[in-house]
């Protein structure tokens, strides 16, 4: 295995508009990397530029002590995991994952060692003899997961691949692979739209939109300290409310703001660059608000919507100042359309974006400094 070092990497194409543009990022040895974003981000795009399937129109891409933008993939020493599968139906299992080994001039003894390492470790050993025909989604899937397993790579690169599994086997697969980079101690780089699936894999995530990086962090530094709008609303499900309002006050270690209809909040954040005026974006998730409680911060609201997942439901509420947020709630209790309701967060709860939607850091009562008033 090898760390993998993006250094400006840009990607265009005819000279045209940039889809990447200006990429850095370190992937440590070991690491479990996962890419996400929407569609067109360029996320897959990226991946293809590390597996040498897309050339690079500049930067500079490095594997271990190797700069590879002009290698193929086969020499590249990386093993790819595509979203179709991509078996040969006519070989069985076995041979599947023993072709490219075979291509590669590989002793045939050792061929069938790493074979049967990898399909013991991917529970697929009583599978060896069957054709693809013969298998589920699932063992599709692990075959070809296994293909590149027993080429012993540098570098595991996955693009989507449990998108064509239904709900049951996606977790099923989810919680496999997360299993085999544990004992593989693999470096991988994952592309998933899936924000559970960033979230459940990644030591890593890496937030793309526009062809940039828009946060690279764990997934907790991602959800508690989301740099800027788009991340915020990205990561998260239900995604964050989002309330527009005005800077009122400045404090040491805190803001208060007006927020559209009068309610007057105060949010531990870093204020140093906030001014009196500002206008501000407010964020407070679904589970920090809590139900019919006047402590802390107060929202009135009614009820307009209310799904039930079983362990908690989610109520859709139009406030007083007809802005809808969303609150995380209790699964045993019903709640009925049109109930007033008042929800409340405490400060350190709050997240607040400038005007131009990058994030205040969010302070918690442990990192409040002393230092005088600024307004």
């Amino acid at each position: 295995m090898a760390n993998v070092c993006l250094n400006n990497l840009s990607k265009s194409y005819d000279g045209k508009a940039k889809v990447l543009d200006s990429i850095n990022l370190d992937i440590q040895h070991g690491e479990f990397v996962v890419l996400v974003g929407p569609s067109g981000c360029g996320k897959s795009t990226l991946l293809r530029m590390i597996c040498g399937l897309e050339s690079i129109t500049g930067g500079e891409l490095s594997i271990g002590d190797t700069v590879v933008n002009d290698l193929s993939p086969a020499e590249r020493g990386i093993a790819m995991v595509f979203q179709s599968y991509a078996l040969y139906p006519h070989m069985t299992v076995y041979k599947n994952m023993a072709f490219g080994l075979k291509i590669a001039g590989e002793n045939k003894a050792q061929i069938d060692v790493r074979i049967k390492n990898a399909a013991k470790i991917l529970k697929i050993d009583h599978l060896l003899e069957r054709l693809p025909r013969e298998l589920s989604g699932g063992q599709r899937q692990r075959v070809a997961i296994g293909r590149a397993i027993v080429r012993e790579p540098k570098l595991f690169l996955f693009d989507e691949p449990l998108s064509n599994l239904d709900a049951a086997l996606r977790v099923q697969t989810r919680l496999e692979i997360a299993k085999l980079h544990r004992d593989l101690n693999a470096t991988m780089v994952y592309v998933t739209h899936d924000q559970i699936e960033a979230m459940t894999l990644g030591d890593k995530i890496v937030v793309m939109e526009g062809g940039h990086i828009q946060q690279a962090g764990t997934p907790l530094e991602l959800y508690q300290q989301p740099a800027n709008l788009f991340v915020a609303g990205f990561i998260g499900s239900p995604k964050m409310n989002l309330l527009k309002g005005v800077v009122q006050h400045v404090n040491a270690d805190s803001l208060d703001i007006n927020l559209a209809g009068g309610t007057m909040i105060q949010a531990l954040v870093d204020s140093s660059t906030a001014k009196v005026g500002d206008t501000v974006t407010v964020g407070i998730r679904a589970e920090h608000l809590i139900e019919n409680s006047y402590s802390g911060i107060p929202l009135d609201g009614i009820v307009n919507l209310v799904e039930h997942l079983g362990e908690a439901n989610y109520l859709y509420l139009t406030l007083n100042n007809g802005c809808d947020i969303v609150v995380r709630g209790d699964g045993e209790r019903e709640v009925k359309l049109g109930t007033p309701i008042t929800v409340s967060a405490p400060s350190n709860a709050f997240h607040v974006f400038n005007a131009a939607g990058q994030a205040l850091r969010r302070l918690k009562p442990g990192n409040m400094q002393s230092s005088r008033h600024k307004a």
